[in-house]
């Protein structure tokens, strides 16, 4: 538990991106993806775009993932 943040590229909306999150973090973003019936990319679009312009994608994602949790 606690491993370091591991980069990932996605594809958002045909552009590609580097997303650092640490191995926890994956496993749970591609699990609520699964869960969503979504890719991870999709899903990865929508947490895009509903962030605002000063939170960064990774810190976006982790928050969503911690959102799903709580609920």
């Amino acid at each position: 538990m606690g491993g370091r943040p591991e980069k990932h590229s996605l594809t958002l909306r045909g552009h590609r991106t580097s997303v650092s999150l640490e191995p926890e973090f994956w496993q749970a973003f591609r699990d609520i993806a699964a869960s969503q019936q979504k890719a991870v990319n999709a899903l990865a679009v929508e947490i895009d775009e509903a962030r605002g312009t000063e939170t960064g994608l990774a810190s976006a994602i982790r928050v969503y993932v911690l959102k799903h949790y709580r609920r």
